[in-house]
């Protein structure tokens, strides 16, 4: 009897996999019949996550060519070498919000929708961007910042969500794009926050002194993102859902498949494990974390190392050069991820690309100290390709490891599984700046040590962290789903 009433529950989760049952009111639903019906993949939804990442991206570090103007105009650090310091706390509080929010925006999105996640994420951009820009004081502008990063959960959703909208053979597409969205914010906006900060200083025949903007210097590249969010929460109305809506949701399919391929009532447990005893999600997220550390560590370095005077070792770059080396950046991180990357990605598999180019960027930046050597249109080019080749590995390496933690889990967990990911990685990214600012002041004031002196020695620890995500990389620690 039991016999039988198995059979007949096989016999009638196989017919809704082979017919393509699909609810008529449930939009999750739409997507997959949109899917199967569709071979290609649809330029609009890649335009819709561009837009929605790129809008969560941009604040991020579009701050950092000005933080340490904005905390030196606040008069609250005693010695110039300090400033680098405070900026990090900047920088930190951001990651903090971020991390506190995180999984609670991903069970968010699991239980209501991507959609309204991603929505709220982007209004937050609007609101707390902008005030940031008006910041008159240190707490007031580390209030705001802690405000944008715990109220902006989009990006964890957002992964689920490319994944969700593309059929299988495309996902990697829909992940590159969101990378190479999170690539381009992260050097379009430090690219904005250089050409349009202190305009007043910049463009006087546009902006003159004594207005607005010259009591607020640092307002106008936060008002150009949040302007852009606003336009980006209008057309996310148009944004499809790719949550199921009913209780069955697509479970019963993939048990169907289960059935299908023989798999036993071990093989549905295994399936249906907490997020946190999946190794391969786990391992994938913690290696995440480690490389997350180092870029955000990098990014708030590099900021202000090249703006910092020679004599302490830096490159004594305005803000327009900073935004410059950084806006090429963005233009080689566009051409590669949504060109090169795909096909790279196929032939040698997104661990092996990851490893590869993690490994390459060690001698880059150990390299980097030396170029304050160099002067004029030489240092431009020579910082602006290191510059290229750092963010490509970058990107490489998060795109491999956003492939390995979305393949990682079924769709009813896959928000929660980005959530999760987006914490661990924002607590790490909370040490990054506050560390980073940390360790280049205090790289200053032992300029003439014997051992890795100035800024040779904040690179190095840089670099070892890297190295750690390298290690981490390989076999036993680091395990792919099958």
């Amino acid at each position: 009897m039991e016999d039988g009433n198995n059979n007949n529950i096989r016999e009638a989760l196989l017919l809704v996999k082979k017919e393509d049952v699909y609810y008529e009111n449930c939009p999750g639903c739409k997507v997959d019949k949109a899917k199967h019906l569709t071979n290609g993949i649809s330029i609009r939804n890649l335009l819709y996550i561009w837009l929605a990442v790129l809008c969560g991206t941009l604040p991020v570090c579009s701050l950092f060519p000005f933080v340490y103007f904005m905390v030196k105009d606040f008069h609250i650090a005693e010695r110039e070498e300090d400033i680098s310091s405070y900026a990090g706390y900047v920088g930190s509080s951001f990651m903090l919000g971020r991390a506190l929010t995180s999984i609670l925006w991903g069970m968010v999105s699991d239980r209501y929708g991507r959609k309204p996640v991603i929505i709220f994420g982007v209004i937050t951009v609007v609101i707390f961007n902008t005030l940031f820009g008006l910041s008159t004081n240190l707490w007031m502008a580390i209030s705001m910042r802690f405000l944008l990063g715990s109220l902006n959960g989009l990006l964890g959703p957002i992964k689920a969500y490319a994944t969700e909208i593309c059929r299988e053979e495309h996902q990697a597409i829909g992940l590159s794009t969101v990378v190479a969205a999170w690539g381009v914010g992260l050097v379009v906006g430090p690219a904005l926050g250089g050409y349009l900060a202190q305009p007043v200083e910049k463009y006087p025949n546009i902006f003159p002194k004594n207005s607005f903007w010259d009591k607020f210097p640092y307002f106008l590249p936060c008002f150009i993102i949040s302007v852009f969010a606003f336009v980006v929460a209008i057309a996310c109305i148009w944004l499809p859902e790719t949550l199921h809506n009913h209780k069955d949701n697509n479970k019963s399919i993939d048990k169907a498949e289960a059935l299908e391929g023989g798999s036993n009532n071990d093989d549905e447990a295994e399936e249906e494990k907490s997020i946190f005893q999946n190794w391969p999600l786990m391992s994938s997220v913690i290696v995440y974390c480690v490389f997350s550390l180092h870029d955000i560590a990098y990014q708030e370095v590099f900021s202000l190392w090249a703006v910092s005077p020679r004599r302490l070792g830096g490159l004594n770059f305005t803000t327009d050069n900073v935004g410059t080396v950084l806006a090429i950046s963005g233009i080689a991180i566009i051409i590669y991820q949504l060109s090169l990357y795909p096909m790279v990605q196929k032939t040698c598999g997104p661990v092996t690309l990851a490893r590869f180019t993690a490994v390459l960027s060690i001698p880059l930046l150990q390299s980097y100290p030396f170029m304050r050597m160099l002067s004029g249109f030489t240092l431009y080019a020579v910082i602006s390709s290191a510059s290229i080749l750092k963010s490509l590995a970058t990107e490489t390496i998060a795109t491999g490891l956003f492939i390995l933690q979305n393949r990682a889990v079924e769709q009813h967990q896959r928000g929660a599984a980005n959530g999760i990911a987006m914490t661990a990685m924002s607590a790490f990214k909370t040490i990054g700046p506050a560390a980073g600012g940390a360790l280049l002041t205090w790289s200053q004031k032992r300029l003439d040590a014997s051992f890795l002196p100035g800024t040779h020695m904040v690179f190095f620890i840089l670099n070892v962290v890297e190295g750690v995500g390298v290690l981490l990389m390989f076999k036993p620690f680091l395990s792919v789903k099958k």
